[in-house]
């Protein structure tokens, strides 16, 4: 539990909703976690959705029933962001796809800096292994790869900061690199 909400903290609260629905709070999250303690290894991945949807907004409970599948799984962020493994591409891991690219969009809000000129080695490392990751992830699935980019009211609603988006001098790096990087892996 904690791991998730580290790796998103965004999700510890939401807004209440207009109407009758669970929703995110630090409450609800520590009423799950002492709910799954209580089950314990009797959990099933059943059990595991209809908890977590009791007690979080829908969104935030797929998302974290994506990462414990996530967890379960050889899929980790850090081991696709250092190369060490691919994007999941199998049907039946769409779920997990869509927490990890989830979890990517807000990894790099989180880690480059707004201004190009703010840059480090490091960020710029994380930039080109982005571009790459893009184009590996609209592959499998254009419409989670678009999610990851897209800066509209449909990504708004799953990430509920508005105001976060990824920098614009990596959206220009994306759309000018992009067409080389498929050009390049093609062979033409």
């Amino acid at each position: 539990m904690i791991e998730y909400i580290q790796t998103r903290p965004d999700h510890l609260w939401s807004q209440p909703p207009k109407h009758e629905e669970p929703f995110s709070t630090p409450r609800s999250w520590h009423m799950l976690s002492d709910t799954l303690h209580e089950y314990g290894e009797r959990l099933t991945d059943h059990w595991l959705e209809v908890l977590a949807m009791g007690c979080l907004s829908p969104h935030h409970a797929t998302q974290f029933k994506g990462f414990i599948k996530q967890i379960k799984s050889k899929y980790q962020l850090t081991a696709i962001l250092k190369g060490e493994i691919g994007w999941p591409h199998r049907t039946e891991d769409r779920d997990v796809l869509y927490f990890l690219a989830q979890s990517f969009r807000a990894q790099l809000i989180k880690e480059l800096p707004q201004e190009r000129l703010a840059m480090t080695g490091s960020h710029k490392d994380l930039a080109h292994r982005a571009k790459g990751l893009l184009k590996d992830l609209a592959a499998i699935s254009f419409e989670i790869a678009q999610m990851v980019v897209s800066d509209s009211d449909s990504v708004a609603l799953a990430i509920p900061e508005k105001g976060d988006a990824l920098p614009s001098w990596l959206m220009v790096e994306i759309v000018r690199d992009l067409p080389r990087l498929v050009k390049k892996e093609n062979g033409t």
